[in-house]
């Protein structure tokens, strides 16, 4: 028996290990994605877990095979799904959102809605009621406009009574 043997049977226990635990992370993945009610809930379950998961597989794989080579070709998959995974989230997320496949209920702080309200669009939820809609159903007030004006900027490009054909004012009577 070579004095490497005890060493490369932990390594290859380890990798066993950590190929066990990211097949049970991308199954739970896998399960949330069917179990989960709705786009915003789901978007966890694909994106935590299945990072996770895919890093323990790559982690054991560099573990097993023991090569560099190997390890430069799985470093950027996983600085891939890293990058990717979190701006996917984020799109799902808003497409659920703006579709209405959601449970209002279950939000703790609707921010969203906040700013399709004051964006005036009503097609979209939070945004049938002048303020908005929380997720209770009470109206959410207009955001304050620091110059005391209407919070459309169009009503105020109206010209004044006193105002000539250039838009300028007649200037002292």
């Amino acid at each position: 028996m070579t004095p490497e043997a005890p060493v490369i049977e932990a390594l290859d226990i380890a990798a066993g290990v950590l190929l066990v635990l990211g097949g049970f992370l991308s199954l739970a993945a896998g399960i949330g994605l069917n179990r989960f009610p709705d786009a915003l809930s789901r978007l966890h379950a694909a994106t935590k877990p299945q990072i996770l998961g895919l890093v323990f597989v790559v982690l054991a794989l560099a573990l097993s095979v023991r090569s560099g080579a190997v390890l430069l070709l799985l470093v950027p998959v996983v600085v891939f799904q890293m990058l990717t995974a979190p701006i996917a989230a984020h799109m799902v997320g808003r497409a659920g959102y703006r579709t209405g496949d959601f449970d209002a209920g279950t939000l703790i702080v609707d921010e969203l809605a906040e700013d399709i309200a004051s964006a005036g669009r009503g097609d979209l939820p939070g945004g049938d009621l002048p303020g908005g809609e929380l997720p209770g159903g009470e109206a959410r007030p207009l955001p304050d406009d620091p110059r005391g004006a209407s919070a459309d900027p169009r009503a105020d490009a109206t010209p004044d009574a006193s105002a000539d054909a250039s838009g300028r004012g007649a200037g002292p009577a």
